[in-house]
């Protein structure tokens, strides 16, 4: 059995549907019952016209009786922890939702005999990095980026306890900024920036962010539910290599034209340095109190690095990512637009 927590989400569809569509057998996992746990009250006519068959639970991770009711006859289940929350109203919603759900999830997982567990985190728990150059590793030392980097942080600290206690086999894998199919309206809004020439560069443009695919992703996702030498390990899943802004404007920009033939504009909302600073200045500020604003915490970042490296997953797990940059936009671009 398979269990999947956010699996109406964008990276929970994309892996139920690599999982039923036999994709990700190449990878080592069979096609398997699957058991969806799903935010009560949210859509679900994605994920059932993916799997019209799967098994959904409905409820609320924080609520150990929904727990304990998703769990049920899942001994030596695999368990994929895909749900969290990445834009909340409040900041409080960050440690709710990726701290605490997760230690519920976990410890109920660990009485349900669970095989193994694997828990996503983000590249927030280590911050931006120091220079155009580097990238984080598994050995980087945390330093948090604002409440979500502290909620993930501590949700990875959590892990690595239980995992230590011998209470639970686990892995935990960071994913940066992704893209692919079922992504949410955020995403289809900055293909349309770029397609108006609106597409926002802040500074020169030359900082670096690795991205993933959804399927390079759920290769990593798989591997690490699957190879025995990923236990009680933290990987880095990305793209083979990351990308600078103006890369990633340009590859979008060129895709639109060549796979579309719709005319970009080829125009950038050009922004010095000192947008970001200030944005990110007001961003603390803001969650000081309490709160959280989407844009303006996305601006706090347009002007920095933030980049790692997959050798670890690529030498341990056998990570090898399919899709570039410009195939995987390709694929993006379509669901947008067609």
């Amino acid at each position: 059995m398979i269990l999947i927590t956010g699996a109406n989400g964008w990276l929970g569809l994309n892996l139920v549907d690599s999982i039923c569509s036999g994709r990700a057998t190449k990878w080592g996992q069979k096609p398997d019952e699957i058991k969806a746990f799903v935010l009560r009250g949210t859509d679900k006519n994605r994920l059932l016209k993916i799997a019209p068959d799967i098994k959904i639970i409905e409820g609320d991770l924080n609520n150990e009786k929904d727990v304990k009711h998703f769990l049920q006859n899942a001994k030596d289940a695999s368990l994929f922890h895909t749900a969290g929350v990445i834009h909340p109203k409040r900041t409080s919603e960050f440690f709710k939702k990726n701290r605490d759900a997760t230690e519920t999830l976990l410890k109920a997982s660990s009485k349900a005999n669970i095989k193994r567990a694997v828990v996503v985190s983000s590249n927030s728990p280590c911050g931006c990095n120091p220079s155009i150059n580097h990238e984080f590793d598994e050995g980087s030392e945390y330093n948090p980026y604002m409440n979500y980097g502290r909620s993930k942080m501590e949700m990875e600290i959590i892990c690595n306890e239980l995992y230590k206690k011998g209470d639970l086999d686990l892995v935990v894998i960071r994913a940066p900024w992704f893209y692919g199919p079922f992504q949410p309206s955020r995403q289809k809004l900055f293909f349309e920036m770029i397609r108006r020439g609106k597409a926002p560069i802040v500074g020169n443009g030359k900082n670096r962010r690795s991205m993933v695919y959804t399927e390079n992703l759920v290769q990593g996702l798989i591997l690490a539910a699957v190879k025995e030498k990923a236990l009680g390990k933290t990987f880095w899943i990305a793209d083979e290599r990351s990308y600078s802004m103006n890369e990633i404007v340009d590859t979008i920009e060129s895709e639109i034209e060549r796979k579309l033939g719709q005319k970009c504009d080829h125009g950038r909302l050009r922004l010095p340095d000192w947008f970001s600073t200030l944005s990110e200045k007001v961003d603390a500020l803001i969650q000081w109190f309490g709160f959280y604003h989407q844009k303006i915490h996305v601006l706090s970042e347009m002007n920095k690095t933030i980049a790692c490296t997959v050798a670890k997953a690529q030498e341990e797990l056998g990570y090898s990512p399919e899709y570039s940059l410009g195939k995987g936009i390709e694929i993006s671009l379509e669901e947008v637009y067609n």
